[in-house]
């Protein structure tokens, strides 16, 4: 049996993680990802881009920016496939960032139903917590799903 190549394709790679090519050339653009190019201008990838790309597409399913996961990424070794003791160095510095995005997804997930938008789903209780969409004053976005207490000020 051949020995595998060092390099692959960028169709190879696209192959082999079922992300699209445009998709890589974007993650490349980001710097998320690295080629080099042979003198005909193709791209080819070091084969460990594949783990990469594997953790750029976990990443981004719960929920993390691109910026939040190129950050991670510098963290890891381009050239080689990253060790167990890399991807634990990786592990602890999301630590935080996860428990935090559980929090808000808790968050989410117990006041969806009561309060969204301007304030709440209901208009009958969006008339009791924010009459006159006091909460406006605070800032934009859903300004007691981010956390502010709706005030009663009468």
């Amino acid at each position: 049996m051949p020995a595998l190549s060092t390099e692959i394709t960028i169709g190879e790679l696209a192959s082999r993680s079922g992300v699209a090519t445009s998709a890589l050339r974007f993650y490349e653009s980001r710097g998320l990802i690295a080629s080099a190019r042979t003198n005909g201008g193709q791209r080819r990838f070091a084969r460990p881009t594949l783990r990469r790309v594997a953790f750029i597409q976990a990443a981004q399913r719960v929920g993390l920016s691109l910026d939040e996961i190129a950050t991670a990424l510098r963290a890891l070794p381009e050239k080689r496939t990253p060790t167990k003791a890399d991807w634990a160095v990786l592990s602890r510095a999301w630590r935080g960032l996860l428990r935090s995005r559980i929090e808000e997804l808790e968050t989410l997930q117990t006041r969806l139903t009561s309060c969204i938008g301007c304030g709440c789903l209901s208009l009958k209780t969006c008339g009791l917590l924010n009459a006159d969409d006091r909460a406006a004053e605070r800032g934009s976005g859903a300004r007691y799903l981010l956390g502010d207490a709706p005030e009663n000020d009468d």
